[in-house]
């Protein structure tokens, strides 16, 4: 089996959410699939989409499958709004459309919040599909079989022939990224765009990035940037590596030294901008080392001496960051 894998660099994205919209034109424009972000990007520190979910429980502990996992409300994911359209537009009824419910919640309900207050406040985003995880919890799951990691790619994907909606899968995945379709009555997740894949197309959310901060490739290949980034340099880590699923999507943690916070008296304080142990809480405890190497390299780059870690992070060329 070869793995394919992801690279997501947390220091270039701008929260555009322009792969949001490319996967949610390709698949979950429709049919059910209204409510669901197969990709999501959110801010941090956030309670996330769908709210909450690093609460929702499921994953391993002990190498054993936890099932105490709680399926998510409609209401967490940000169900769709709908408006008095017909009312004002066509019958004349009221001067401005409006959501016949006040929303309380949708994604990224909270975005650019974050933590803190000013001059010291801080927040950064999160990009999120499905893991395409190595011990996927969402499989462990499933009392049908229905879900199976493809041989030729590693990609997690459900035979919906398969599926009867029992929903165990979505109680077992600790990240929140498989989702029940009310129409169908199954359940459906990413599919890490499989389709383009078997034609050595990047995924829609990697292509349509403007920010250049998604490399894909596999990891077995030792001159591509996943390896590059994952097992020679150490900078991209997996997301909550607890819960015991083993990512494949890796990330290069936000570096939290730059800007500095302020004194009340206006001086810089000798303690990095966003709090180590929150970066800690969401990639484990080698996110020091990671901005450690990151920080010497970039002091390298900056001296006018040659980086290999800053070449392929810049990713100048979409050949540099697509090797599959």
């Amino acid at each position: 089996m070869r793995q394919m894998a992801y690279v997501f660099d947390l220091n270039k994205c701008i929260g555009c959410h322009t792969c949001t919209m490319a996967c949610k034109q390709l698949w979950t424009n429709r049919n059910g699939r209204e409510y669901m972000y197969w990709n999501n990007v959110e801010t941090r520190p956030g309670k996330g989409y769908p709210k909450n979910w690093e609460q929702k429980g499921g994953g391993f502990k002990g190498g054993e499958l936890k099932t105490d996992g709680k399926l998510p409300p409609l209401a967490d994911y940000g169900a769709t709004w709908t408006y008095n359209f017909e009312e004002v537009l066509l019958q004349g009824k009221g001067d401005h459309v409006q959501p016949h419910e006040q929303p309380v919640w949708g994604p990224n309900w909270d975005e650019d919040e974050g933590e803190g207050q000013f001059p010291n406040n801080y927040y950064f985003y999160l990009p999120r599909i499905c893991n395409h995880c190595s011990n996927p919890a969402c499989l462990a799951g499933c009392p049908r079989q229905a879900i199976y990691k493809r041989p030729e790619d590693g990609l997690v994907v459900l035979d919906q022939s398969r599926c009867r909606g029992y929903q165990y899968c979505i109680k077992a995945c600790p990240y929140g990224k498989v989702y029940f379709n009310v129409k169908t009555g199954m359940a459906e997740k990413c599919i890490g765009c499989y389709p383009r894949v078997e034609k050595g197309v990047p995924p829609a959310c990697v292509t349509q990035c403007v920010g250049r901060i998604r490399f894909v490739g596999w990891r077995d290949d030792k001159d591509g940037p996943i390896h590059k980034l994952v097992d020679q340099w150490k900078v991209a880590l997996p997301l909550h590596p607890e819960y015991g699923t083993e990512p494949n999507v890796f990330y290069v943690p936000p570096l939290n030294t730059t800007p500095a916070p302020f004194e009340d008296d206006g001086r810089l304080k000798d303690t990095p901008r966003i709090p180590l142990a929150y970066l800690e809480s969401l990639f484990g405890t080698k996110v020091k080392d990671a901005l450690d190497t990151l920080g010497r390299e970039i002091a390298k780059r900056r001296n006018a001496q040659p980086s290999e870690l800053t070449e392929v992070l810049i990713g100048y060329t979409n050949k540099d960051r697509y090797r599959l």
